[in-house]
């Protein structure tokens, strides 16, 4: 056993010391030790009660003849990081999840990991952590919020942020405001709606590392203490049979889950994860590759923010299996991919089909034939962007219009407050990116705001930030190369006209080539907004957002 280095042999008596200062008995070292690598804390709601599905996942394990270990890592709640300076270190603690686990379990070598994240960026922390460490592991959340309700219908965060410009617009009292905000989230669990987290949660199924169920089960919901005992009996399993993660994650699996994300409409932001998971698997993913996958994959579903279901709806519909079931029928699945069942996924979802067409549609009969996320590429995006297509209004697929030019979140949010901004515009938020922000800031309160104004039918937002999950409209983000690098959208000027083309996968601004060579010969890199901690390091080691916003000096051995 790979714990043996810390426990087993005369040189390691002192070692089995420390381990009977915890109480540890001589049968319990004769055990594989598990990693419980548990999430919790008490300022994300998401995370508020991940102690209670470590509990039952320790069950599990001690069930199946092994002994766990718990430890924890750092979890940041995007919704309460949003919209000031905190946002800034969101993205960036991905990497210092993905570190902290590589630490914890390269100290104290386990045999075994169970990874409990939830929320938008422990998710694939985990998941990339796994990757590297490449022992047998298996992650689960701890489930999706329950919508609230109000007026009658099915609320979330969301509904919040856009309640803000509604309340902005006159359309809503500061009374019902409130009124929403105390119905909105109704209690623990990643935010309802198909937004980063739940995303990443479905798609870690879809990997084949977590067991079925993990994406969509509700977090107050007692299958989901069940999900996490079988879980932690899983994880002793493929110890047993040394099923490591590099025998699930392969070029077969990373296409799986970017052609259920194109089916789900999932978050933009899993255009950032899955490459930085699949780097660390030694698989690069060419952002080119997306479209084509997107092209050929039917959109089956519209959740929120795309529409009025939420994750609840889904699961009651059959999960992400009756989701995979769907699109197997059409030969659109990798099916002999090994799975933490250690079953194929052909295997986990024979005779999966959806059980309401009104959340997941048949895929003879699919909302839309092309995925839900497209990459679009331009003089204005020579290294990508992206876009969350499922939820674009169909008068803003194709949009053409003059660019407001902010340099920040901030200016551009007070030009939205202020009715700074009109019918046709295309607001530009810049020096957002990586590097430039730094850390990529996600920017639901603009694009909310716009929605809340009754604008996200005339109004396009680009920036080389990201956009949350949350997020619907014509939205575009992850712009490459960053205006910090002096990507073409550091020249852009007011006035400027744009040209956006999602169905032709084209963002353009209608200036020559000459034009744009002759600003950049005048541009001049901004003085860094953070000079030092964790942020400016950051700032000085991540790649670009076409890459994954992986750390550039991050090689897989």
């Amino acid at each position: 056993m790979r714990s043996d280095a810390m426990k087993k042999g005369l040189a390691r008596a002192p070692h089995r010391s420390l381990f009977k200062a915890l109480g540890i008995t001589d049968e319990e070292l004769s055990r594989p030790l598990i990693g419980v690598v548990n999430s919790q804390n008490d300022i994300v709601p998401g995370q508020k009660h991940l102690d209670e599905i470590a509990s039952a996942v320790k069950a599990g394990i001690r069930m199946a003849g092994g002994t766990p270990i718990e430890f924890s890592t750092i979890a940041v709640c995007d919704g309460i990081a949003m919209g000031h300076s905190g946002m800034k270190y969101s993205l960036a603690s991905r990497e210092l999840i993905a570190d902290s686990i590589e630490i914890m379990a390269q100290a104290h070598p386990f045999d075994g990991l169970v990874l409990i994240p939830n929320c938008d960026k422990v998710v694939p922390g985990m998941l990339m952590a796994a990757a590297r460490l490449n022992i047998p592991a298996v992650v689960v959340s701890g489930g999706p919020m329950l919508a609230g309700r109000f007026d009658g219908r099915a609320v979330s965060v969301s509904s919040m942020f856009e309640a803000v410009g509604a309340v902005r617009a006159g359309k809503m009292s500061e009374a019902d405001l409130k009124e929403l905000e105390d119905s909105a989230c109704p209690g623990c669990g990643s935010c309802s709606g198909m937004f980063t987290a739940n995303s990443m949660n479905c798609l870690s199924e879809v990997l084949g590392l977590a067991l079925p169920g993990n994406g969509t089960i509700p977090a107050v919901s007692a299958a989901r203490i069940r999900l996490a005992k079988q879980a932690g009996m899983k994880v002793m399993e493929l110890v047993e049979k040394d099923i490591k993660p590099s025998d699930i994650i392969n070029e077969k699996s990373i296409t799986n889950a970017l052609r259920v994300d194109m089916a789900l409409g999932c978050s933009t932001n899993t255009i950032l994860h899955l490459p930085a998971i699949a780097h660390e698997a030694g698989i690069e993913i060419d952002l080119d590759r997306i479209n084509e996958i997107s092209a050929t994959t039917p959109n089956l579903c519209r959740l929120s923010p795309a529409g009025e279901n939420h994750i609840e709806d889904l699961n009651a519909a059959g999960g992400i299996p009756a989701v995979m079931g769907e699109l197997a029928q059409k030969g659109l699945l990798e099916e002999d991919v090994l799975t933490v069942t250690g079953s194929t996924v052909g295997e986990n979802i024979k005779g999966c089909r959806s059980l309401n067409t009104g959340v997941i549609r048949p895929v003879e009969n699919p909302y839309a034939p092309t995925g839900g996320i497209a990459v679009l590429r331009g003089n204005l995006a020579p290294g990508g962007a992206v876009v969350k297509r499922s939820a674009v209004a169909d008068e803003m697929l194709k949009h053409r219009g003059p660019a407001r030019v902010f340099n920040s979140e901030e200016e551009a949010q007070k030009a939205l407050m202020e009715g700074q901004i009109n019918k046709g515009d295309v607001i530009v938020i810049r020096y957002e990116g990586p590097k430039g922000g730094p850390g990529m800031r996600e920017m639901l309160s603009p694009t909310a705001t716009v929605a809340g104004l009754g604008l996200d039918k005339d109004v396009a937002l680009l920036t080389d930030g990201r956009f949350s999950g949350a997020t619907r409209g014509a939205s575009i983000g992850h712009i490459s190369p960053e205006a910090a690098e002096g990507g073409p959208i550091a020249l852009l000027r007011d006035g400027d006209i744009i040209n956006i083309d999602i169905p032709g996968c084209r963002l353009d601004v209608e200036l020559t080539d000459e034009e744009l060579q002759e600003r950049l010969r005048n541009w001049q890199p901004p003085e860094p907004k953070v000079k030092r901690g964790y942020l400016a390091r950051y700032a000085g080691m991540v790649s670009s957002a076409g890459s994954g916003a992986v750390l550039k000096n991050s090689k897989r051995e």
